[in-house]
């Protein structure tokens, strides 16, 4: 399945682009974050806390919030929004 992928912050790094194409098996939202981070792997820091996903990452389908369960349709577009960290509160 090929699913088109836009990508924040220190992901992009990662990918090298905002908007990447991830050839993966399909699957669930939590499917497509392992599949972005076997296709990229300097993203698993941004993506994930030892084995889990960061609970702050944020996937959106078609525009949507998706839970990590949620199945990702076929030609739907994906957003991935890392944690992001920094700043201080005064």
């Amino acid at each position: 399945m090929e699913t088109v992928v836009t990508v924040y912050g220190p992901v992009r790094s990662a990918t090298g682009d905002k908007t990447v194409t991830l050839e993966w098996a399909g699957g669930t939202v939590a499917d497509a974050v392992a599949a972005i981070v076997e296709s990229y792997p300097r993203a698993e820091p941004h993506l994930y806390d030892d084995e889990e996903i960061r609970a702050s990452v944020r996937v959106s389908i078609d525009g949507e919030r998706a839970g990590l369960e949620d199945r990702v349709p076929e030609d739907a577009a994906l957003s991935v929004v890392p944690a992001v960290q920094g700043g201080s509160a005064t």
